[in-house]
């Protein structure tokens, strides 16, 4: 059986917490902030943190990843 790769995608998106959680960006921040109100630009510059629905797909992506 081969090793597992990390998925390179991935691991540029998302990074590991000193908890064991996963720390991401938040979408919809490229442009057209003229639709979006200042608490919302706000809080999308800030990172967010991955759901609990996800963490175990994206743990097992970036598994290789130290």
């Amino acid at each position: 059986m081969p090793k597992q790769k990390t998925h390179r995608a991935s691991a540029k998106r998302f990074k590991k917490t000193g908890s064991g959680g996963l720390s991401r960006r938040h979408a919809f921040t490229s442009h057209r902030f003229h639709g979006k109100t200042k608490k919302q630009r706000r809080n999308l510059a800030k990172s967010g943190m991955v759901s609990a629905s996800d963490m175990k797909r994206i743990k097992q992506m970036i598994s290789q990843m130290k």
